[in-house]
């Protein structure tokens, strides 16, 4: 598949304007960001290109910001080639994981090997609030837990949770790449305890869970976490990511309203995975 690339300047060239500019593109087709001295290299599919779609976001973005881009059509490729000599390093979480793909071939003893091809997706824990949710996730007990993973993208962190004893797992992503790629990563790491499906929070209401993960950004955190609280047992544990520390607070009181008592938080380049309790 043809893609292109759109690399974009920006003035200021701040990480909260690259995340902001990145979390925008990705609604809009674009599957892999990498920052750059000036700002932000995007990449998509060539038919998911929008070009007024670039510009609505560029016109109406959120902070004040001055962004230029210019766009470049990329010959065929062998993607996965180019994350192995460019982008995709194996990355080791608490000392017991390792997330690889199939072009790695990681030396060393790990409880879990979870293997990923990302191919141009996200979430193959590199991010900040992946690696948080991951590392939350080596610190609870799963075993025989129902667990939800909204906005799941490769799968990573539903892949995790089965692997550490999780006797039913559901995967959620609204995007067609996050959909096939969860499916694709689970079946390479042979889970059968995962169900995933291509939708949001309408999907919610039929299963209830113990553990919820939502690493989704945090408008549509404050937007469906009540739904989140309705589908999650008494006792349960909400974790949420993909927001900055200074968020929570705004967080915390949408969780709080729908009987989400706070737990704890861990933060990492102010970034933060956040724990609540269902009371």
């Amino acid at each position: 598949m043809k893609y292109i690339q759109a690399v974009f300047e920006c003035d200021p060239n701040t990480e909260v304007v690259r995340d902001i500019l990145a979390d925008a593109l990705a609604k809009t087709g674009f599957e892999s960001f990498l920052s750059s001295d000036n700002g932000l290299d995007a990449f998509a599919p060539f038919p998911s290109y929008s070009k007024e779609s670039v510009e609505r976001i560029i016109n109406d973005f959120i902070i004040p910001a001055n962004i230029q881009y210019t766009v470049r059509e990329l010959e065929d490729r062998n993607w996965n080639e180019e994350w192995e000599k460019n982008y995709f390093e194996p990355i080791v979480i608490g000392n017991s994981c390792i997330i690889y793909s199939s072009f790695h071939h990681p030396q060393g003893e790990y409880r879990y090997r979870i293997l990923i091809d990302p191919k141009m997706a996200f979430g193959t824990g590199h991010h900040q609030t992946t690696s948080l949710v991951l590392e939350q996730l080596l610190t609870m007990e799963l075993l025989d837990k129902s667990v939800l993973d909204m906005g799941c993208g490769t799968g990573v962190l539903a892949i995790l949770a089965s692997m550490r004893g999780a006797r039913r797992v559901t995967a959620i992503d609204i995007d067609d790449w996050a959909y096939e790629n969860a499916l694709e990563n689970i079946r390479l790491n042979g889970i059968h305890s995962i169900n995933v499906y291509q939708g949001g929070a309408e999907l919610l209401g039929a299963e209830t869970y113990e553990v919820i993960l939502a690493n989704i950004n945090k408008n549509i955190l404050l937007q469906d976490i009540p739904v989140y609280s309705s589908v999650l047992n008494k006792d349960g544990l909400l974790i949420t990511s993909g927001f900055y520390e200074e968020d929570i607070p705004e967080i915390l009181k949408i969780c709080e309203t729908n009987n989400l008592t706070f737990i704890g938080f861990s933060e990492k380049d102010h970034w933060v995975c956040m724990c609540c309790r269902k009371i």
